[in-house]
């Protein structure tokens, strides 16, 4: 991820200085000196160059363009003091051979004029303003996406397990017994009508037991078993004391 961040800010700043540098050369102008007139002798005088010099802005980057024939016309970069004497001594830059092509390097006011015979003098020279080229806004670059961390997933908590609820049987009704009822006939004969139903008992369950009273208690222990039981706690009370011993 650290990575990939780091690429994508690369190419962010790759792409901005990419961008600001064509809209530099973008904003460059190149300018014709005299456009149709091209570089001559003007026939209206010195006032041809500095009108066409006057309806153009010229910045810092831009290109002017003296077209002329060769071996008729020449175009010299001066000062300000050969401009004004037509001086053709120690130009800062010459170009014999045209077209030819002078990059506005600087601000301030640049001085051009014609070497041969009394070109200067008719009329062929040129005076423009320089001004400071307009810096591009160079556009910010994209921001980075953030890092998404993934949240964790909640941990569902146990469910707590649920007692089952107490089934809520009628009140007052006795458990249902799990034997049948005795279908012995009775002494007179007569078939003894079955139980009636308990109220809250379910239709299809176990008819309940009889009543104690009709029960046959059990029979008392007989002798025999209590005098093995007496013999045998003896013995075993014996042997445990023998141990202790």
């Amino acid at each position: 991820m650290a990575f990939n961040r780091r690429l994508l800010l690369a190419a962010a700043v790759l792409a901005a200085a990419v961008l600001g540098h064509l809209v530099g050369n973008a904003a460059a102008a190149t300018y014709v000196v005299g456009d149709s007139l091209g570089w001559t002798v003007p026939p209206g005088g010195p006032a041809a160059y500095s009108t066409w010099a006057s309806q153009h802005v010229f910045r810092v980057g831009d290109v002017v363009v003296f077209n002329f024939s060769t071996g008729l016309h020449d175009a010299a970069y001066v000062t300000k003091a050969a401009y004004d004497g037509c001086s053709s001594t120690s130009p800062i830059a010459l170009a014999t051979v045209g077209p030819a092509s002078f990059t506005l390097n600087s601000t301030g006011e640049h001085y051009y004029i014609c070497t041969f015979g009394q070109h200067c003098s008719l009329g062929q020279k040129l005076a423009i303003n320089v001004t400071a080229a307009s810096t591009p806004t160079a556009p910010a670059p994209a921001p980075s996406s953030p890092t998404t961390t993934p949240s964790p997933a909640p941990t569902s908590a146990p469910s707590g397990s649920r007692s089952p609820s107490p089934s809520h049987s009628a009140p007052g009704a006795p458990s249902p017994s799990p034997s049948a009822p005795s279908s012995a006939p009775t002494p007179s004969g007569s078939v003894t009508p079955p139980p009636s139903p308990t109220p809250g008992a379910s239709p299809g369950s176990t008819p309940p037991f009889p009543p104690p009273s009709e029960l046959s208690p059990p029979p008392p222990p007989s002798s025999a078993t209590l005098t093995t039981i007496s013999a045998s706690f003896i013995m075993f009370a014996s042997i445990a004391f023998g141990l202790m011993i």
